[in-house]
């Protein structure tokens, strides 16, 4: 094998970074792949708009199939985004033989499964480490490193933006919406910011994360998802009393043979590690049976970070070109779909209410929770200056969503309830 070929679909930021890459560490590509690894072509909307990368020769096109059906082209990474359209790509490159490299985790998350059958079906690799929590070589460390292991359990932070978002409310005692506008002014956050903050961008990663570390097909409308859009600097500061950090984190547990799933605003203790993860950094909590406790940490995004990402799965392809096993390293789930239902999911909630400040309120409060036989490990309750109103703040024990979901709708329909302000998860605590 004199040299590999690549047809790039995409030049935007992590594209510039994959030709940036490959240009700059080509005696390090040369030493672990045996040979000359160089850019062909990549497809562009405007093949005249000025680049800021050097491209050392290679050709730009706006014509997909000059990449796609080039019988000199070997590997087809896309950066370029979006689903429908690159699904159809991503296809014909498989189709044409060719092996794929992917950053795209919307792809993933919803095509994953039909793209790897089509690349076992030609023996084609289809690697997509990038997808999720950019730099972070979390997925290999799942399909490579714990293999041999029965993971039970992953919750992280695998979205930047919230995490900064958070962080800086937290620290700074800044609002939502001040801190929303500095992220999207810094480039953290999209013009909409809707994917990330309702958690949309997070569910797609732990979707992934779950099927390949269950080995079970987990689709984007399996995770339960809730954002922080309404997450209030009082939450935060009642946490912090109570010894908790807030993070949006992507949740899959296993027990037996059944799992959950979700991405939502959780309250960790401030002594474990996810709570010292800030500003736009992700990390990846992952227990095994045999292995116990690892943690994952690192840049979520960025130019070079997921570019690394994207041509260490290139380095993978090459190598298994060399060995001639292209194709045997897609692995199809192997356990059929089987989620928890809510009476099976237990967790402890962090709750708080503006409740009337009069007698009987308390007993009201406590009967609903006592009805559904579930206890209180924290309560703080503080007077309210206007409305003749009290705010208290819950922590529950353990309790079945099933049961919380019925406390949470007798508490509304309590009289001596004003309103539930917000309930959150709490994670990361044995009892």
């Amino acid at each position: 094998m004199e040299s590999i070929s690549v047809g790039l679909l995409g030049l935007g930021t992590v594209g510039s970074g994959v030709v940036q890459i490959i240009d700059q560490h080509q005696d390090k590509l040369m030493h672990q792949v045996g040979c000359k690894v160089s850019v062909k072509k990549i497809l562009v909307k405007d093949t005249n708009k000025k680049r800021d990368v050097y491209l050392n020769g290679t050709r730009l096109t706006d014509d997909p199939n000059e990449v796609l059906a080039d019988p000199d082209i070997d590997v087809v990474i896309e950066v370029m985004g979006g689903v429908d359209q690159t699904r159809e790509y991503i296809l014909k490159a498989l189709e044409n033989k060719k092996h794929v490299v992917t950053a795209n985790k919307d792809l993933m998350a919803v095509h994953g499964s039909e793209l790897l059958q089509t690349a076992l079906e030609n023996k084609c690799d289809l690697f997509y480490e990038a997808s999720v929590a950019g730099g972070i070589p979390i997925l290999r460390s799942l399909a490579e490193g714990l293999a041999s292991d029965r993971i039970t359990k992953m919750m992280g932070i695998v979205n930047g933006t919230t995490n900064y978002i958070l962080t800086k409310m937290s620290q700074e005692g800044r609002d939502y919406e001040e801190v929303l506008k500095e992220a999207q002014e810094l480039g953290y956050a999209e013009a909409d910011p809707t994917s990330d903050v309702e958690g949309l961008d997070a569910a797609r990663k732990i979707a992934i994360l779950a099927t390949l570390g269950f080995s079970m097909k987990v689709d984007l409308d399996d995770v339960h998802v809730s954002g922080i859009s309404q997450v209030t600097q009082s939450d935060l500061n009642y946490c912090d009393q109570l010894g908790y950090t807030m993070k949006l984190i992507g949740l899959a547990n296993r027990t037996k043979s059944k799992v959950e799933i979700s991405v939502q605003p959780t309250l960790l203790p401030h002594s474990h590690p996810l709570a010292a993860v800030h500003n736009e950094f992700n990390a990846v909590y992952v227990y095994g049976e045999a292995v116990g406790e690892t943690m994952f940490y690192g840049p979520g995004a960025g130019k070079l970070p997921t570019a690394t990402a994207v041509v260490s799965d290139l380095v993978e392809v090459a190598k298994n070109m060399r060995l001639e096993v292209n194709g045997n390293s897609v692995v199809l789930p192997q356990y059929p779909k089987n989620l928890k239902s809510d009476d099976e999911i237990n967790a402890k909630y962090f709750l708080r209410i503006h409740a009337k400040d009069q007698p009987g309120t308390f007993a009201a409060l406590t009967s609903v929770f006592s009805g559904q036989n579930v206890s209180l490990e924290k309560i703080l309750q503080l007077p309210l200056t206007e409305g003749n109103l009290a705010e208290i703040i819950i922590v529950t024990h353990k309790v079945s969503k099933l049961n919380y979901e019925i406390i949470l709708q007798q508490l509304n329909d309590l009289d001596a309830v004003a309103e539930v302000k917000s309930s959150y998860r709490v994670e990361g605590e044995e009892n």
